[in-house]
C-alpha cells in the first residue's frame, strides 16, 4: 500500500489526526481522481496549483483533459460552500479537501530560492501548512523529482504519488515471463511437436495450473536424436543465456527449443510455431512469440515491450497487414511527447506538416515492409492502396480521442509514454472485434512525470497479466543491425 495510505501521523495513534497532504500540479494532471486516493487523510491544493491548471484547461491532449475534469470535481464538491479552516468533505471514509491561498517562505527560508516560480510558490504553502498544523504530518506530493529535492532541502517532507506505481517485482516479473523448462519428458515433446493437435495437458507437466497465455521453452533431452528439427528458434547463444542453470548446462538442448502457449480455453499447452507475416520472418524465440500474439484473434489485447530494434512496430504492424481482410481498418498511432510542455501549434506547417516528425518512425517501419518485395508486386501496391483509402491511418493518438473503434486493428507505439488512465481510456474505446497492440520501451520514457514503475504499459501488463484476453510478449534481442545490437551492449 502507500506510505500516505495507512502509515500513522507521527506522534499520534493510528486512527487520530489524520495525516495531511499538499498536492503538486502534476498528481492533478496524471490523475484527475487523485484526491479520491488517499483515504480518510486530508488534502490541500495551493491555489498556485489552480493557477498551472488554468494554462491547460485548453486542449484535447490527456493533459487538458485531466485539468479539466479536476476543476469538474472540485467545482462539484464545492458547491454552494466555502473553502474554510477544516475544508470540505470529500466523501464517506475520506478526509477533506481545501484550496489554499499563496504564503510566503518563512523568514529563515526566504533567501532559499532567488526565483519566484510556481513550484516555489506550491512550496512554500506546504510550509505554512507544516507551520500551522503542529502535531500533524504534513507531506508535499509530486512526481516532480527536483522539487521533492528543493523540498527535502528547505527541511519540508516530500513523497512521490504511489498509488499507481507497480511493485520492483512485479516490473522484472513482466520482462521474464518465458519459462524455460530443460527437464520435460521427451515423450511428451514429441507429441507437442509433432502429435495431431500439436497440444499436451498441463497437468502432463505442472502440478499447479499456469496462468493464461504463459508462454514456455521446452529443451529437447540431451541425445534424444531430434539434431536439425526447426521449431521456435536457434539455441540461445551465451550472451543470450540469462539463469545459472542455463549457464552451468549450455550443451542440453540439442536441437531448437519447442515453443509453446497455455490456452486456458482448452485448458492445453500449445505447440507456437514460426509464422511469416506479410514478408517478416520473426528472428528468435520471442518474435516467434510476438507475431503470434498478434495474428492470434482470440487474444484481443497484446503489450509487447522492448529495447530498441528488437521490432516491436515492425512485428505487429506486419501482422496488421496480414490480417488486413478481416478487419474494417487498422490505425496505428502514438502520442504525441514535446519537450518544454509545449503544443505543436509552435511546429511551423499545416497540422499534417505539424505531425510529421512525430509520424515518421512508423512510416520507416512501413517503408521497411514494403522492401520486402518488388515497387511493383501487388504487396507493395496494396500498401499503397490502403493507405490513400485511409484504411490504413497513421495518425496521433490526440485526434483518437472520443472515437468508438469497431473491427480495428489498433496498434498504439511507445504506450510507455502514456499514463494508466491513458491507457484505460484507450481499451474502454474497443469495440465488438477490435484488436489492441500496445507496444513501447519502459526504459525510454519521455514524459517527465512518469517512470518504469508508473507508466501505463508496466500497468498494463501488471493488472492484466493473467487474464484470457491478454498476452505480453518482452522482446530481450535486437535484431535492426549487428551494429545497434553491440552499440546497446557496449556504450
Amino acid at each position: 500500500m502507500p506510505q500516505y495510505a495507512n502509515a500513522p501521523a507521527k506522534g499520534k495513534k493510528p486512527g487520530k489526526q489524520p495525516k495531511i497532504f499538499v498536492l503538486d500540479t502534476n498528481i492533478i494532471l496524471h490523475d484527475y481522481r487523485a484526491i479520491y486516493k488517499f483515504q480518510e487523510n486530508d488534502l490541500v491544493i495551493p491555489i498556485a496549483v489552480i493557477e498551472e491548471l488554468d494554462k491547460f484547461k485548453k486542449g484535447n491532449d490527456a493533459l487538458s483533459y485531466n485539468a479539466r475534469g479536476f476543476m469538474r470535481e472540485i467545482d462539484k464538491i464545492s458547491e454552494g460552500k466555502l473553502f474554510k479552516k477544516g475544508g470540505i468533505p470529500l466523501g464517506k471514509r475520506l478526509g477533506t479537501i481545501k484550496i489554499e491561498p499563496n504564503h510566503p517562505f518563512p523568514e529563515d527560508l526566504k533567501g532559499l530560492f532567488l526565483d519566484d516560480t510556481q513550484d516555489h510558490r506550491i512550496l512554500s504553502t506546504a510550509i505554512w501548512v507544516r507551520a500551522n498544523n503542529p502535531g500533524r504530518f504534513v507531506a508535499l506530493v509530486t512526481k516532480d523529482i527536483n522539487l521533492r529535492m528543493k523540498s527535502k532541502a528547505a527541511g519540508m517532507e516530500a513523497q512521490d504519488y504511489l498509488t499507481d506505481k507497480v511493485a520492483e517485482e512485479k516490473v522484472e516479473g513482466t520482462l521474464r515471463e518465458v519459462r524455460i523448462e530443460k527437464s520435460t519428458d521427451s515423450t511428451l515433446l514429441q507429441k507437442l511437436a509433432y502429435g495431431q493437435d500439436s497440444s499436451i495437458p498441463w497437468d502432463a507437466v505442472y502440478d499447479e495450473e499456469p496462468k493464461a497465455n504463459q508462454l514456455f521453452k521446452f529443451s529437447w533431452p540431451v541425445g534424444d536424436g531430434n539434431d536439425g528439427v526447426i521449431i521456435g528458434e536457434a539455441v540461445p547463444s551465451e550472451d543470450e543465456i540469462e539463469t545459472e542453470e542455463e549457464v552451468s548446462a549450455p550443451e542440453a538442448s540439442s536441437s531448437e527449443p519447442v515453443l509453446a502457449r497455455y490456452d486456458k480455453k482448452k485448458g492445453r499447452i500449445c505447440l507456437v510455431r514460426k509464422k511469416e507475416a506479410y514478408g517478416i520472418r520473426p528472428r528468435n524465440a520471442e518474435q516467434t512469440f510476438a507475431i503470434d500474439a498478434c495474428l492470434n484473434q482470440d487474444i484481443p489485447l497484446v503489450s509487447i515491450t522492448g529495447g530498441a530494434g528488437t521490432g516491436k512496430t515492425l512485428l505487429a504492424l506486419a501482422a496488421a497487414l496480414e490480417l488486413e481482410n478481416e478487419y474494417d481498418q487498422i490505425i496505428i498511432t502514438r502520442p504525441t511527447v514535446i519537450l518544454g510542455n509545449q503544443d505543436i501549434g509552435f511546429l511551423p506547417g499545416d497540422q499534417k506538416t505539424k505531425m510529421t516528425p512525430f509520424l515518421q518512425p512508423l512510416m520507416d517501419n512501413l517503408s521497411v515492409i514494403k522492401a520486402q518485395f518488388r515497387p511493383t508486386s501487388k504487396q507493395a501496391l496494396k500498401i499503397d492502396a490502403l493507405l490513400n483509402s485511409e484504411k490504413l491511418l497513421i495518425s496521433p493518438l490526440a485526434y483518437i480521442r472520443g472515437r468508438s473503434l469497431g473491427k480495428v486493428f489498433f496498434i498504439i507505439d511507445e504506450a510507455q509514454n502514456l499514463t494508466p488512465h491513458e491507457i484505460k481510456t484507450i481499451i474502454t474505446r474497443a469495440g465488438e472485434g477490435t484488436k489492441m497492440v500496445f507496444t513501447g520501451d519502459i526504459f525510454q520514457i519521455d514524459q517527465p512525470y512518469l517512470d518504469r514503475w508508473s507508466n501505463g504499459l508496466t500497468h498494463l501488463g501488471e493488472k492484466m497479466g493473467g487474464q484470457p484476453l491478454f498476452e505480453h510478449v518482452f522482446l530481450k534481442k535486437g535484431e535492426r543491425s549487428a551494429l545497434s545490437e553491440i552499440a546497446s551492449k557496449l556504450l
